[in-house]
């Protein structure tokens, strides 16, 4: 069903805003939704399982949910983040700014340092090994 079902993509603020419509009218979550929270995998489940009832690309999150690696976007808010969540995971199966959030620049600079000595073009993601798993299972 996953590889034949086009992607829902939705922004994280669009989701939020679906989420609070969707409390307002009754749905219980245990946290409450308010721009700004770090989507957990009952909202996720929701979003996949009951909103949209196929796999979900969300993008475009809070900067302060993400890791300091994320670019930061021009509204200064959100980073350039995506999850692509998944039913029955209620996880993302797929899914960065060191100063702001206050870490240590020494253990990075490796990392910090990839774009100065060149590297190819690409968005970049990493995988849920776990996680996948447990969707293909």
């Amino acid at each position: 069903m996953v590889a034949k079902t086009p992607l829902k993509r939705i922004t994280y603020t669009e989701i939020v805003d679906l989420l609070i419509d969707d409390v307002e009218k009754g749905k219980k979550f245990d946290n409450h939704v308010e721009w700004g929270i770090d989507l957990e995998s009952a909202h996720k489940r929701y979003l996949t399982e009951v909103l949209f009832q196929k796999p979900v690309t969300v993008y475009n999150y809070p900067k302060g949910v993400k890791a300091f690696y994320r670019k930061l976007n021009d509204d200064l808010k959100t980073v350039a983040a995506v999850d692509v969540l998944v039913l029955e995971v209620g996880r993302e199966l797929i899914g960065g700014r060191i100063e702001e959030i206050g870490l240590p620049a020494k253990p990075y600079e490796w990392y910090i340092d990839l774009p100065r000595f060149g590297t190819i073009k690409h968005c970049g993601f990493d995988l849920g090994f776990e996680r996948m798993v447990l969707f293909a299972t």
